[in-house]
């Protein structure tokens, strides 16, 4: 079975962003954007993901990867 992979810390390091700074700006804990930008979650809510686009100035596919897995 195959995975998503999450890939915020990339977008973050592009973007020059701090964790402080990210949840400041879409509104979401420190230790919740510490696990998406760790990938210790199961799922992600839609209102967070258009947040973290919106802040991150990026489309959802820049933040998730799927892998297909052998």
């Amino acid at each position: 079975m195959g995975k998503i992979i999450l890939r915020l810390d990339r977008v973050m390091a592009d973007r020059k962003m701090s964790l402080n700074e990210l949840s400041e700006k879409v509104g979401v804990a420190n230790v919740n954007l510490s696990k998406i930008k760790n990938g210790h979650v199961s799922a992600v809510r839609f209102s967070t993901l258009v947040a973290l686009c919106e802040a991150l100035n990026c489309q959802p596919g820049d933040l998730m990867e799927y892998d297909p897995a052998d």
